[in-house]
């Protein structure tokens, strides 16, 4: 602890890259769930948080997505909103946005130098030093409160709900977009528990919409909210879509809800997609009947129709074509093989794909071998990447039952190289895809974009 003696005395931070660095240079002390440090961080900013309007969005998949309708259609139909996510996709300054813009550098660097104070004298305290994600939170509430202060913050947990940072704040309403098994080395093993956990940012008197389906989910979404007085609005029950009809560029549904239905178009594919676009139709029907939002049709579904995600069934180039998608979990990868063939078609699918070490990659692979024609097994720019041989272990033991007869196996650990062979490979017929870990994504449209300030990670 010495190097903290006299932190008060520091020089002050002097660019954007030299704040970036001292955030991340939290990263050593992980994960660590509790609100202690971010409560005793607010209370020294003078609780900025309480001063806004949260949507907090939880959910196994599907937030990033949320968030991004959330975000379009309150743009839309004339609100200002704030929208905090992770992990980012091109740049640090992504996960804090204002208006659809990134924090600019020199406003980031401020905030950091506020911070840094708190944050030093925190770590002297028996709490220890606050991560790298309590910071990246508490600058983006100072953002918010202080800086631009919009009608609305759109606010997506890191991980879990329960004991997540970003469950600091009391939202207007929650959203818990779906549970599935992913991060259970933290969440548990079991459905229940990942949705108890989840579940965890229900707050009493707070509505809560989700379009969780699992009976055991639903059961532990019901029982919480039930104890918190919150009414839940679940897909299925108080609100409903159907599906309408997809062409290559637009997907429309049908969305009836308590207070009005209506036929909503997106331009996101995937029928996932559907899903995440009704309970972001939710979320915003809540606001309209019990905060007073205005919101004018023709532009809120404008919002819809505008919204697109990075990294998410996002197509990349026409020759050879190549489509990006962020799918690491089973579930993700599930609905990844679901939609291919429905939007695509092709003679042989080429599958890159490079993940993280904590998660069981067997299931995901289960679901997305039968489809492959050749895989490129590679590894993300990481620091917790998965060992290109031990995915190419577990590959090889499901290949016989699950994979095609003459499936390819390249492995090539360099994800530039691994890049170059999926382009080759892959023909005027065919269809290449770039999925697993975001970080992996992160670094690929990166690369094939040309972007030059791309950063990763969280």
């Amino acid at each position: 602890m010495g190097d903290h003696i006299g932190a008060e005395h520091q020089s002050p931070l002097a660019t954007y890259k030299e704040a970036v660095n001292w955030i991340n240079g939290l990263i050593p002390f992980g994960i660590r769930p509790g609100l202690s440090r971010m409560d005793m961080m607010m209370e020294q900013l003078g609780q900025p948080h309480r001063r806004l309007k949260f949507i907090h969005v939880a959910g196994t998949n599907g937030k990033g997505s949320t968030c991004a309708f959330l975000t379009k259609v309150l743009l839309a139909t004339g609100y200002s909103v704030g929208t905090f996510t992770s992990p980012y996709i091109t740049k640090f300054t992504n996960r804090f946005q204002y208006n659809g813009d990134d924090i600019p550098e020199e406003t980031l660097l401020d905030l950091t130098n506020r911070l840094r104070p708190v944050v030093d004298a925190i770590a002297l305290t028996e709490l220890g030093s606050p991560t790298m994600f309590e910071v990246s939170t508490a600058l983006a509430i100072l953002y918010y409160a202080e800086v631009c202060v919009p009608d609305v913050v759109v606010w997506e947990t890191g991980l879990g709900g329960r004991l997540d940072v970003t469950n600091i704040v009391n939202p207007v309403v929650s959203v818990i977009t779906n549970v599935g098994l992913d991060h259970t080395d933290i969440l548990g093993d079991t459905l229940s528990e990942i949705a108890s956990e989840k579940a965890g940012i229900i707050k009493p008197g707070v509505p809560v919409v989700s379009c969780a389906n699992q009976p055991e989910v639903v059961e532990v979404l019901r029982a919480t909210a039930e104890r918190n007085h919150s009414t839940l609005y679940l897909a299925g029950e108080q609100f409903t879509y159907e599906r309408l009809d997809y062409e290559s560029s637009m997907q429309s549904f049908h969305y009836a809800g308590p207070f009005r239905s209506m036929d909503i178009e997106i331009g996101m594919k995937g029928e996932h997609q559907i899903a995440n676009a009704s309970a972001a139709m939710m979320v915003l029907e809540v606001l309209r009947q019990y905060m007073a939002f205005v919101m004018d049709d023709e532009e809120l579904l404008q919002g819809f129709r505008n919204t697109v995600w990075a990294g998410r069934l996002e197509e990349i180039g026409t020759s050879p074509r190549i489509i990006l998608d962020g799918a690491h979990n089973p579930e993700g990868a599930e609905t990844l093989v679901k939609s291919l063939p429905q939007y695509y078609k092709y003679q042989s699918l080429n599958l890159m794909m490079g993940m993280l070490s904590n998660k069981h990659h067997e299931s995901y692979l289960k679901h997305i071998l039968p489809i492959v024609d050749t895989l490129i097994l590679t590894e993300p720019d990481f620091r917790k990447k998965m060992d290109v041989n031990k995915l190419l272990e577990i590959v090889e033991q499901l290949k016989p039952i699950y994979g095609k007869p003459n499936l390819q196996i390249i492995v090539e650990p360099d994800w530039r190289i691994a890049l170059d062979k999926l382009k080759l490979r892959t023909e005027e017929a065919d269809l290449g895809v770039v999925s697993g870990t975001l970080y992996l994504i992160a670094d690929v449209r990166g690369s094939l974009l040309n972007l030059s300030d791309s950063e990763k990670g969280w």
